[in-house]
């Protein structure tokens, strides 16, 4: 059974839906037969690739006042810290993610995209790394064992697959992430709690077994 999920590594959402899969994953009865993928979705795709301290894009973006924007941060961390994570809001410095999404695609046919999809938002959400930047991404990339991040970048190799998963996410109606697909039957929109996701595994399995009983 696979499970694609959209998401970008600079969403705070996306990194707290993570920890919540994997937690549904774990008691999923049937968890070693899940494939998981994971698809990219740019939150701003024009985005420059060092856009500087997020409190103040969203202040200027959503005319929030600095008051406002530490409730949102303290709100979000205080549900990151639930699933163990640290996020250090105030720290971290957003940028054009396009370049992750590609690397992310090349670690994924080296066995290495969930390490790596780990290891950005790490970077990003907990450590205040410049997550637009190449020289950081490849550094990354290479902390976690991927090759060859760096021809990747400059070739342009994967930049296709990633346009395919955003034309793909549109098709799909999906606006917003983290956004679950399980086996092509369920939809799963945001950070569900680990419970919502557990029942769409197993409704996505069951349906998959019913089908492959009919077939036999």
């Amino acid at each position: 059974m696979r499970v694609e999920i959209w998401s970008d590594v600079v969403c705070p959402w996306c990194y707290i839906g993570k920890r919540r899969f994997e937690t549904a994953l774990a008691r999923f009865e049937h968890a070693d037969a899940v494939e998981v993928v994971w698809r990219s979705f740019e939150l701003d795709p024009d985005a420059p690739v060092r856009r500087g301290p997020t409190a103040e894009h969203l202040a200027r973006k959503y005319g929030w006042t600095p008051e406002q924007v530490a409730a949102s941060h303290a709100r979000l961390t205080g549900l990151a810290a639930a699933e163990g994570l640290e996020y250090r809001l105030d720290e971290t410095q957003g940028g054009n993610t396009f370049p992750a999404h590609q690397l992310l695609h090349l670690a994924a046919e080296q066995g290495l995209q969930d390490a790596l999809k780990e290891r950005f938002l790490r970077a990003y959400f907990s450590e205040g790394e410049p997550i637009g930047e190449a020289e950081l991404l490849v550094r990354l990339a290479a902390g976690v064992g991927v090759e060859g991040a760096a021809a990747a970048l400059e070739a342009g190799t994967y930049a296709d697959a990633v346009r395919a998963d955003e034309r793909e996410a549109r098709l799909l109606g999906i606006h917003a992430v983290p956004f679950f697909v399980v086996d092509r039957y369920y939809g799963v929109e945001g950070a569900q709690p680990p419970e919502v996701i557990g029942r769409a595994l197993d409704e996505a399995w069951s349906a998959a077994s019913a089908a492959r009983a009919t077939e036999s």
